[in-house]
């Protein structure tokens, strides 16, 4: 009987894993690097290191610069491209609004800007969050009475926040939205310099909300995270996880916070 033997996969993974800790070496540098200093950060020998970049370099994940240095190869980049193209903010920020959900027990809301509105492109929420409202996919508020919406208002021109104001004429759904222009600039303001927003039952009677946006890879705001809840349980607690998530997602897009 003929036994087939099957290859080891411990040398392939190996390989890999020496690969990446040359790739991750290598971006800690913005210049050329050192063949020397690669192998010391690595801590590979330097003839291990020196034959891995060197099939690195045949397939331009590394380039070589001159004899001896190394940067990140352009391939890295068109496939990254690749991978920021068929990523989705929805795809991104699902598994985090889960996990957002599962901590709060609350409902957890992304929602995008379409013109004068923000649309709900998502949500997280179970029938123990106590809801009384919950806002369908698709379903859609108006940009100053909602928390998301002021995110999106707040990182506009104020040339642009007044067309918006004289268009939609910041019509009120209750008696705590905000409809006058100066009183939506204030509270604008406080958006920008607090880094959130919050929806004081605005938009609804009895249901509170608080967002936080989502950046995109350069800087841009392209969604906002939300928590909605009943107006006497929303927890002042939950911002940090809020913020904190939305960061993640943030970074999940390629997104980095200029320091």
């Amino acid at each position: 009987m003929k036994i087939e033997t099957v290859p080891e996969q411990k040398t392939t993974i190996q390989v890999i894993e020496r690969m990446v800790a040359l790739l991750d070496a290598l971006a800690k540098y913005p210049d050329p690097v050192s063949l020397k200093e690669l192998s010391k950060v690595s801590g590979l020998h330097p003839s291990t290191a020196h034959r891995i970049l060197n099939d690195m370099v045949l397939t331009r994940f590394v380039d070589r610069i001159e004899p001896g240095t190394y940067r990140l190869g352009m391939r890295l980049l068109e496939l990254g491209n690749v991978v920021k193209s068929r990523l989705s903010v929805r795809e991104a920020a699902l598994d985090f609004m889960r996990a957002l959900h599962k901590k709060t027990q609350q409902t957890i809301n992304l929602s995008v800007r379409q013109g004068d509105e923000i649309v709900y492109i998502d949500r997280a929420f179970s029938e123990r969050s106590g809801m009384q409202v919950v806002r369908a996919i698709g379903g859609r508020g108006p940009l100053h009475l909602t928390s998301t919406g002021k995110l999106f208002l707040s990182v506009d021109e104020p040339k642009a926040i007044r067309a918006y104001a004289t268009r939609t004429g910041l019509a009120g759904h209750n008696k705590n939205s905000i409809t006058d222009l100066v009183k939506l600039e204030r509270e604008l303001n406080l958006v920008k310099s607090r880094g959130y927003a919050r929806d004081n039952e605005e938009l609804e009677l009895g249901v509170r909300c608080m967002a936080a946006g989502i950046h995109d890879d350069s800087g841009k705001l392209i969604a906002g995270l939300s928590i909605s809840a009943p107006a006497d349980r929303l927890q002042d607690e939950w911002l940090e996880d809020l913020v904190a998530t939305a960061n993640q997602i943030s970074a999940t897009l390629g997104y980095i916070p200029v320091e």
